[in-house]
């Protein structure tokens, strides 16, 4: 085990100070980010009761909750008292600290080191990479689908290792990642609709740019977005880091086809800003009209509801546009709950986690419909709450693509399972970096290729050979 720490360390130290760069402080999402809330909009209908379970054994003492500060801040206001609540329900002191999404690697592997802090940790990526020191979540995950039916797919492949056979986290949770644009802005140059598809991105968005003076906002800097749109990229047009079996497959034509995509897309459609940005610049971009598209979630449309409600009418939402091969994009948000080894009341973490899993009605509705089930029994009211949106969407069913989000959403990793090797390869930005460089015009894009499939193969290397990755089986 202390191997595996000191290596864990290592690695994690170097890309944890990665991402506090490239990460701004508002990371994902709208305005709403920097930690101040915009008045609420009253929802047209009551939220959903929440139920309550007896614990399966009796909890005592302090449970303690590290998380981010979450892109749609209503969740937050609702989320400390609830837990808190229930804690007093169960006899456990429940405290919560949330931060900024930049930091959470930084602070997770600081304990970990120290191995002492929180019991509980919720990231919004996958964290395979933290295994080896943290504890395995089966018994959640089992109890969880006794209750509510079979996990989904997406989330249990963001979160259990085959090779072990391990839960190294608990996703309950997960977030679409549509495209978001301004309509006003693609009824001139005849995709009203939106692009459906990266001809159309890329044919449209260069219309914009040259008759409106308004860019593309597809990123390609060290921060998640970029992460997240390569990704898609890359699967559209069928290729991939790795293969269902974790063998390094990223050196292909299909791959060098949509570097060789990207650098058009730059050259026509954007300008060098997208190479420094941060996690919120494309959300900011596009409220403020100064990009046309961006690949993101729905938060920065409900910051947008508050505080500037023409611009949020002007916002729409496209599913993943289609390449040459498919048509997908990554979750934009994985909630990865984790509970490290060193924590101090482990079984008071687990109920926790169950209790969430039983209120996912209620976690969706406070979060305004930013996050989706994992068990879909839990919130049989989705459907209705996405064709006819509670919280004033005009039009009312502006949310109602995201009904079928599961079929163009995948997880980090495919077509295998997210795994420590692919964690490292995202915390390190080797996707968004190859794209820059040829978009750039520094290397040809199969050499940007090449280059990063020397990156990639000592990565996967040496995680295979800590017996961490293997055959990629389900």
């Amino acid at each position: 085990m202390r191997d595996h720490i000191q290596f864990d360390r290592r690695r994690f130290l170097q890309a944890a100070g990665l991402l506090a760069a490239g990460a701004a402080t508002a990371a994902c999402g709208g305005g709403g980010e920097s930690g101040s809330s915009p008045p609420a909009t009253p929802p047209a209908s009551a939220a959903p009761p929440g139920t309550f379970t007896e614990p399966r054994s009796a909890l005592a003492g302090a449970l303690s909750i590290l998380m981010w500060s979450h892109f749609v801040p209503a969740h937050d206001t609702w989320f400390d008292p609830w837990v808190k609540e229930w804690g007093s329900r169960v006899g456990v002191d429940v405290t919560v600290d949330h931060i900024n999404y930049a930091e959470l690697p930084a602070r997770t592997q600081a304990e970990i080191q120290a191995r002492q802090g929180h019991d509980l940790i919720l990231h919004i990526a996958p964290v395979p990479q933290y295994e080896p020191s943290v504890l395995d979540l089966t018994d959640v995950v089992t109890e969880a689908s006794n209750r509510h039916g079979d996990q989904l797919e997406l989330c249990r492949r963001s979160s259990y290792n085959p090779t072990t056979r391990k839960f190294f986290a608990y996703s309950p949770a997960w977030v679409p990642d549509p495209g978001d644009y301004r309509r006003s802005l693609w009824t001139p140059a005849g995709l009203g609709d939106g692009p459906q598809t990266w001809d159309d991105l890329l044919r449209g968005g260069a219309e914009i740019k040259r008759a409106q003076g308004v860019q593309l906002g597809v990123g390609m800097s060290q921060e998640i977005d970029s992460n997240m749109a390569g990704r898609a990229l890359l699967w559209s047009f069928g290729a991939s880091i790795q293969d269902a079996n974790e063998q390094v497959v990223i050196n292909s034509p299909q791959t060098v086809e949509a570097v060789d995509f990207m650098a058009r897309l730059y050259r026509d459609a954007m300008t060098p800003e997208v190479f420094s940005w941060n996690a919120a610049s494309n959300n900011q971009g596009l409220a403020a009209g100064q990009l046309s598209y961006i690949l993101n979630s729905i938060s920065a449309w409900r910051t947008s509801q508050e505080t500037d409600p023409e611009v949020a009418d002007d916002i729409f939402f496209t599913p993943a546009l289609r390449g040459p091969a498919d048509a997908r994009v990554a979750s934009h948000v994985m909630y990865n709950w984790i509970v490290p080894d060193y924590a101090a009341n482990p079984d008071a973490a687990k109920e926790f986690l169950l209790h969430y899993t039983d209120n996912l009605n209620v976690v969706a509705w406070n979060s305004r419909l930013y996050d989706f089930p994992a068990y879909d029994s839990v919130v049989p009211e989705l459907d209705g709450w996405l064709q006819s949106d509670p919280f004033g969407a005009r039009p009312p069913d502006k949310l109602a693509l995201l009904a079928d989000a599961t079929e163009w959403s995948t997880n980090i990793g495919y077509p295998g399972t997210a795994n420590t090797a692919e964690g490292e390869v995202f915390a390190t930005f080797v996707i968004p970096n190859m794209f820059a460089r040829a978009a750039r015009g520094e290397v040809t894009p199969q050499q940007a290729v090449v280059d990063a499939e020397a990156q990639i193969r000592p990565i996967f290397d040496q995680w295979r050979s800590r017996g961490l990755i293997g055959s990629g089986g389900s």
